[in-house]
């Protein structure tokens, strides 16, 4: 039988039911699509609507009471035309241009930098010596890939992450995204903020104690508001110059050091993987993927003035991100590398190799190298304070961003950074007095940060991966069929080596009965809003209901 059609007679008394028990699965299948089934399941699409639905951006321009990632006051004007290009054609490659698109992804890519990945990083070399290295940069190039898609949604849609999914998710949904992405911020966070705190007391000998180097740190908010006054190209210098701080710094240790040429190019190009390394690779790769670092991209791309309505200039803008990006990436590759053949140098096949963490990493180098020119604690330190300033600052203005988007709060800068600062400081601030004496402790919390993080991942990735494959949200920008199938499947992975992660440490960690069982409950909801996102996203939930609605009717 044919679909049903709304011009149909009143059904007879012996199915009088029927349109009912319909009406109700329609609304139903509707309502898991969510806003982006505007069509009932069973009835076609008219042609004006399929016409329609090929455009992009089909949500509502922002108006004056919507939160903006950026005003137009503060975007950096790029040209729109050069040499009489037409309206039509991809403006010739361009150095100045370049210039002026410079700038979003070196302030994504030290997400890569942060002191969780430095930990990381020493621990790999020093476990596993040089053969992760082809992990390190396979698992960046898996990061590039994540995070132009969350640039290509920013420039093709003119909103970032949070703000689609505020209009793409019911209220329940939306909500628990944005706590996700809350308690992801703020794990981050304290990681980043303890990381600067480390530094300073580093840097002062042990005269400021750990909590006094997070009230420091806390201070850095204040940085933020008063270089972002001055506009967006003042902010990505002062990160440029920490991003270079760190190069420098990494790369004295790197040449002071001396690590074996042959091993590093041995273990970036020749893939290597042992029993005994597993948990090294995972904590590898599980630290690409940060979800605040994919709201946050999406919200940096529009800090330039790109019409999403001319394909053209969205095409120009996502070349010019992709190259930049590919280069912060590159850069961060790097000061990953130095740090990696650092340790795997000094430490990998020692004693000490087991015990040697993100606190205790400075007193073992002084400890294996001595002196020198410049004491090779200090240059670790410096490096350490650089990548902790820069990801806490950030942490606030991707908290911003969460915060904005998901909730449409239009609050002043200053209001909105204390807001998002102390959701952090405060825990850490405990966390600081807690453990300030204890190399052991802290250890384990920075497990616990690193598991909390694993588990936010699929929130950020699953609904960015959902909405770059609709074409009503992308328009001609959607992403192909086999990017969305290398895409899911480097998703998939990630989620299962992160799933690994999590059954590896709570193995070890869950003692006692009613903890096990409050894990497993808190585990089966998790599972269970995973699956949510993963069957949203490809719309079954809504063609299953349209299924059993056709096979209903052609059985009656």
């Amino acid at each position: 039988m044919t679909p049903l059609d709304i011009s149909l007679p009143p059904p007879s008394s012996s199915t009088a039911r029927t349109p009912g028990i319909f009406s109700f699965l329609s609304r139903l299948a509707n309502a898991a699509a969510g806003p982006s089934c505007r069509n009932p399941p069973m009835l076609p699409p008219s042609k004006e609507e399929e016409a329609n639905s090929l455009l992009p951006h089909k949500f509502p321009e922002l108006d004056d009471d919507e939160e903006r990632a950026y005003e137009a006051s503060e975007k950096i004007a790029v040209p729109e035309a050069e040499d009489g290009e037409g309206d039509g054609d991809v403006p010739r490659f361009s150095w100045r241009k370049l210039w002026l698109f410079t700038g979003p992804g070196f302030l994504m890519s030290i997400a890569f930098l942060d002191p969780g990945n430095l930990e990381g990083d020493l621990q790999a070399g020093a476990t596993a010596g040089y053969s992760l290295l082809w992990l390190l940069l396979w698992a960046t190039a898996m990061g590039l890939l994540i995070q132009m898609l969350s640039a290509r949604l920013g420039v093709a849609t003119g909103r970032h992450l949070a703000e689609h999914c505020r209009e793409e998710y019911p209220t329940l949904a939306r909500l628990s995204l944005w706590f996700m992405a809350e308690v992801a911020l703020i794990g981050a966070d304290i990681q980043e903020v303890i990381g600067s705190a480390i530094a300073i007391k580093i840097l002062s000998r042990g005269v400021l104690p750990l909590w006094a180097g997070v009230v420091i740190t806390a201070l850095d908010c204040f940085i933020f508001l008063f270089l972002e006054n001055y506009g967006v190209r003042k902010l990505e210098a002062f990160f440029a110059v920490l991003i270079a701080t760190m190069a420098v710094s990494f790369a004295w240790m790197f040449g002071d050091t001396k690590p074996s040429l042959n091993e590093l190019l041995i273990g970036v190009l020749v893939p290597k993987l042992s029993s005994k390394t597993i948990k090294q690779a995972v904590g590898v790769v599980g630290c690409v993927i940060m979800p605040h670092n994919v709201y946050l991209h999406s919200a940096l791309v529009q800090s330039r003035t790109v019409d999403p309505k001319k394909k053209n200039r969205v095409q120009e803008a996502l070349n010019y991100y992709l190259i930049e990006s590919a280069a912060a990436l590159l850069v961060s590759f790097m000061i990953n590398l130095f740090v990696t053949t650092v340790f795997a140098k000094g430490f990998y096949g020692t004693q000490e190799s087991s015990i040697i963490g993100l606190e205790n990493a400075g007193q073992y180098l002084e400890h294996k190298y001595g002196g020198g020119l410049i004491p090779i604690l200090y240059v670790w330190g410096v490096g350490l304070l650089a990548a902790g300033q820069s990801s806490t600052i950030t942490g606030t203005y991707a908290g911003q961003f969460i915060m904005g988007g998901f909730l449409n709060l239009k609050l002043k800068k200053w209001l909105r950074a204390l807001i998002t600062r102390s959701f952090a400081i405060v825990p850490t601030m405990v966390v600081a007095l807690f453990f300030d004496t204890s190399d052991a402790s802290l250890d384990v919390l920075n497990e616990w940060l690193n598991v909390l993080q694993s588990v936010q991942i699929p929130f950020a990735l699953i609904p960015l991966l959902t909405l770059v494959s609709k074409e009503h949200v992308m328009g001609d920008f959607k992403i192909s069929y086999s990017m969305k199938v290398v895409t899911w499947i480097v998703a998939a992975l990630l989620i299962i080596i992160n799933g690994y992660l999590l059954l590896d440490f709570f193995s070890s960690e869950v003692e006692g009965v009613l903890f096990a069982v409050l894990v497993c409950l808190i585990s089966s909801l998790y599972v269970a809003f995973v699956a949510y996102l993963i069957l949203r996203g490809f719309d079954l939930v809504a063609k299953l209901i349209s299924a059993i609605c056709k096979g209903f009717y052609e059985f009656m």
